[in-house]
């Protein structure tokens, strides 16, 4: 059960990245992320007292830091995603994401199996492929949106070790600081900036879908972080660039070159080697 949630978020996430990504192509990511966020705190609201578990008063400081590691996360990807191509913008911060949580168990003394670690390096490998550009003279670093999709992973691969901390029963209340925190911190930036948080006009239907798929989708995440261990549920929640790219092909007309294929597909069989049961 804990995969076919982490799969289903993974489609989910897929669906919202493509979204917000079209949104803040037309608005300001700052706009699209706020609005999203705020959107998705309704929609769990709504769904609360229909989900497991209780308040937990110890999960408020792993809230936050989640809320935090979520708005630099997001906001990082969306500003990526209206800058570069989805196609290689979604399959970087996939796999940095999922790396992170693996790593992290490493620090802390887990032992993944070989087949797991090799995941991790063709991962790394995935990186560097999917940057290039189709003249392969280009470095990954000037494929743009590269370098804020590296920093998006880094802070999406946080978000998931911190919604995985505290007590089982009580991650979908974290979740709810999390989300919580995410629009303190997005308005108050907007107030310090004075940027007017007014989307353009024909954005405002991606937006809420976007916000109602990413609140679901963290949903579903915390959902399989119950049942099923973080590595496992972060690295598959992370295929979520397959909706993402195949969305961007059919609508956009996106096209990747063979390299940066081989660059997808080297993600795509990292992930899955970190997923691979032993």
């Amino acid at each position: 059960m804990g995969l076919v949630f982490a799969l289903t978020a993974a489609l989910a996430y897929g669906a919202a990245d493509f979204l917000g990504g079209i949104a803040s192509r037309r608005t300001r990511p700052t706009v699209v992320v706020f609005l999203s966020q705020t959107i998705g705190l309704g929609v769990l609201a709504a769904f609360l007292p229909f989900l497991p578990g209780h308040f937990d008063v110890a999960s408020i400081g792993w809230g936050i830091a989640s809320g935090i590691a979520g708005v630099v996360g997001i906001g990082c990807l969306y500003t990526a995603l209206a800058r570069g191509r989805m196609g290689i913008v979604s399959p970087i911060t996939a796999v940095v994401g999922a790396s992170v949580p693996v790593c992290m168990g490493l620090v802390l003394g887990d032992r993944p199996p070989a087949h797991a670690l090799l995941g991790v390096a063709l991962a790394f490998v995935a990186v560097a492929l999917v940057s290039i550009t189709p003249d392969l003279r280009e470095g990954s670093v000037r494929e743009p949106g590269v370098l804020l999709a590296l920093v998006s992973g880094l802070a999406i691969g946080a978000l998931y070790v911190f919604l995985s901390r505290g007590s089982a029963d009580g991650r979908i209340w974290l979740l709810a600081i999390t989300r919580i925190t995410s629009i303190i911190v997005l308005g108050l930036y907007a107030l310090v900036v004075r940027a007017p948080l007014r989307p353009a006009r024909g954005t405002t239907v991606a937006i809420v879908f976007a916000g109602a798929l990413d609140m679901s989708a963290n949903v579903l995440y915390v959902l399989a972080t119950r049942v099923t261990m973080l590595a496992i549920a972060a690295v598959v929640t992370s295929l979520y660039p397959a909706s993402t790219i195949f969305l961007a092909w059919i609508v956009l007309h996106e096209r990747l070159n063979r390299v940066q294929w081989s660059g997808v597909a080297c993600a795509t069989a990292g992930i899955l080697l970190i997923a691979w049961p032993g």
